[in-house]
């Protein structure tokens, strides 16, 4: 049974926090890549620097093959659960791109001097380090993509920035040493062959490959149409301008395309961490907008700041940065054109998130239309090349066409799916009754009371909250600051308008539920809270005897004491916006999860919060903004409940009860210790009757 389609925090913080590592680490590949560019741009020149860059591309068009063994890695791996099963995916793949890279090399050592001719190469010895480097790099993009399937975004970022460090450390070396453009291009081959050693994976025992034949050469028909169109629209331009145009202004245009580069790699650390989560996510969970936005958002983000930071950047930083034979005077100077290249790939990186999207869980036929548009693409460019603006322009213009093509199917779908999904929202849950304020704290109180921080008071507070009077408002003020004292954080983030209800939740109502994201159950969950999913998980760690330690003790307590007792105390709270839509667990996650497992949940007694101003509450949709929320408030209170705990209880109303249990209480315990310990009740008490008063 699956869960609800609705608990995306947890995916969104995936992607983002896989965003960030690799962005840290494509940031830092980048800045050695920039490094790169300038120093043999400085030492080689505009014509040197050409040449080196219209390898190095061709090397890049090879990069479709090593980017679909990639994709192809990174999402049939993520969609195994067991490691077995991962090592048999890749072994195969791994054999498969190893044939593939021998057959380009041969074919380049075979066309070298036609491909020298046509690129006005000085030598056709270019091509054959190309054909080196290429025998590497396709299999290079296997070991990448079970990295990246398996969530191992460090490691993949760590594998970039070497084979940076070793493309820059090996030019300036083979420059130094007097080889030019041909050290260059044998340096690039290198950092292929030593990111290929550096990155191979540590595999499981053999087993026969689990996914079929076919679904894998659809798998690899769609990577291989996808990134054909890819880096034929990133790198065509570079080559059909080494072609078109002198030497000097081919040089000039691959320091301009760089900036392209830049931000795509950027873009592509964002796409590289949604690739895996979207494809071992469940079809009900990326009907929801939200994960698509975030990464869209990210790379909008990004791509627009360097934009505008490129526009504005003075140009005679760029010849400093590249040498003084790299000037380009007028209005379409150096800023002008990089500005322009880095929104010409700001859009097209918009299009790739959206084809990637949908490649992650399906075969997405939009992979076909980038084709079509990259052939568009230069057939543009041969007609229309009469300066290095009109080919930018050209660009620019089929970008935003293919953009619009790629996003308005894809938004028409979403919406369609979105409104099936609406038609078919679950009947509402049954509310009982209206319960107060204070008997949810009562009830969560029950479920509490065992922890550490209440341990000094168990003896002289356990009737009022195992046997609570809820009419007496000296029991309720206590109750409020028993719960303060550990809980106070996660109380205070619930709306003022909260209102509480009884409700009645059976086993249907399961798939609308989820479990509160504590510590280890980010672990379990990994990815979606949803109870049955987070249940299936479980289910099947216990088969494979995975789970043990402190958690699977205590659900083992709890399942005892539901069978001895046929309850456990305190009821499940959930919270939510109304009785229609998804609701968290905020306290109980242990007790339903037993109750579940055992089959037993008529057992259990839930109480719901219910309002409509929930989403603003981190506990149950966390996001930037309720983060931010409960951080300010989270240090308001502390900083406003800082004082002392000396405090007269003598005008609490109904705080005495027949047994003299309070006011015993009150002139030994809490009157006498200070903020430092249990004593902080006092405090705690104070707080609470002066908000109920």
């Amino acid at each position: 049974m699956k869960g609800p389609a609705t608990n995306l925090k947890s995916l969104q913080s995936r992607i983002v926090s896989g965003s960030m590592v690799l962005l840290s680490g494509s940031s830092l590949a980048t800045g050695i890549n920039l490094a790169y560019n300038v120093a043999v741009a400085r030492f080689l020149g505009p014509q040197g620097y050409g040449h080196a860059t219209a390898v190095y591309t061709l090397l890049t068009l090879i990069s479709a093959l090593t980017l679909s063994f990639q994709i192809i890695s990174t999402k049939i791996i993520a969609q195994q659960n067991v490691d077995t099963n991962k090592a048999a995916v890749y072994r195969d793949l791994h054999r498969s791109a190893w044939a593939a890279g021998l057959v380009v090399a041969f074919l380049l050592l075979i066309f070298q001097r036609g491909i020298a001719s046509y690129l006005n190469l000085p030598s056709p010895l270019l091509v054959v380090f190309l054909a080196v480097g290429a025998a590497f790099y396709i299999p290079l993009g296997t070991r990448r993509g079970f990295i990246q399937g398996a969530y191992g975004f460090r490691n993949l970022a760590v594998n970039l920035v070497l084979e940076g460090a070793v493309r820059l450390g090996g030019s300036v070396l083979m420059i130094f040493l007097g080889y030019g453009v041909k050290g260059v291009i044998a340096a690039n081959a290198a950092a292929m062959a030593v990111s290929y050693f550096a990155i191979a994976p540590r595999l499981a025992s053999k087993i026969a490959n689990p996914v079929r034949f076919a679904h894998v050469f659809r798998e690899v028909r769609q990577a291989i149409v996808f990134f054909s169109g890819q880096v034929l629209i990133n790198n065509c331009d570079i080559i059909l301008v080494k072609h078109f145009f002198a030497s000097r202004e081919a040089g000039l245009y691959a320091a301009v395309a760089m900036v392209g580069r830049v931000i795509f790699a950027f873009s592509s650390a964002v796409i590289n961490s949604m690739l895996p989560v979207v494809a071992g996510t469940r079809d009900e969970d990326r009907k929801n907008l939200s994960l698509i936005a975030t990464s869209l958002l990210l790379v909008l983000s990004i791509g627009s700041v360097l934009a505008i930071a490129l526009r504005f950047t003075p140009a005679w930083i760029w010849t400093v940065c590249f040498g003084s034979h790299f000037q380009m005077p007028g209005h379409f100077g150096f800023p002008y054109l990089l500005a322009l290249y880095a929104i010409t790939t700001v859009v097209y990186s918009l299009s790739v998130v959206i084809i990637t999207y949908e490649m992650a869980y399906k075969i997405a036929n939009t992979s076909w239309l980038q084709l079509v548009f990259s052939g568009v693409l230069i057939a543009g460019i041969c007609k229309y090349h009469d300066s290095l603006q009109q080919v930018i322009m050209v660009q620019l213009i089929l970008m935003a066409a293919m953009l619009a093509m790629v996003a308005v199917p894809f938004l028409v779908a979403a919406h369609r799916d979105r409104s099936k999904a609406v038609a078919a929202v679950p009947r509402s849950l049954r509310l009982i009754r209206r319960v107060s304020e204070d008997e949810a704290i009562a009830e969560f109180l029950k479920g509490a009371f065992e922890h550490a921080a209440y341990q000094q008071h168990h003896e002289p507070l356990r009737e009022i909250v195992f046997a609570p009077d809820l009419t007496n408002k000296g029991e309720a003020v206590v109750r409020r600051a028993m719960l303060f004292l550990r809980y106070r954080s996660l109380w205070r983030e619930l709306p003022a308008d909260t209102e509480w209800y009884e409700a009645k939740i059976e086993m249907t109502d399961l798939d609308r539920i989820s479990v509160f994201p504590r510590a280890h159950w980010r672990r379990i969950a990994r990815g979606s809270f949803a109870i049955m999913h987070v249940i299936d998980r479980i289910q099947r760690a216990q088969k494979e005897q995975k789970v043990r330690g402190a958690f699977s003790t205590k659900i083992e307590e709890i399942q005892a004491r539901i069978t001895r007792d046929n309850t456990v105390p305190g009821s499940i709270l959930l919270i939510g916006r109304d009785e229609k839509e998804r609701l968290t667990v905020l306290d109980g996650n242990h007790r339903l999860v037993a109750a579940i497992l055992d089959g037993k949940i008529d057992r259990l007694s839930f109480l719901c919060g219910l309002s409509p101003k929930m989403t603003r509450c981190c506990w149950y949709k966390t996001s930037f903004s309720t983060l931010t929320r409960y951080g300010i408030n989270r240090l308001s209170h502390l900083l406003f409940y800082s004082g002392s705990a000396a405090h007269d209880f003598s005008n609490v109303p109904g705080i005495s009860r027949p047994d003299n249990i309070m006011n015993d209480m009150i002139e030994t315990d809490w009157q006498r210790e200070s903020l430092s310990s249990g004593g902080q009740l006092a405090h705690e008490t104070q707080n609470a009757y002066s908000e109920s008063a």
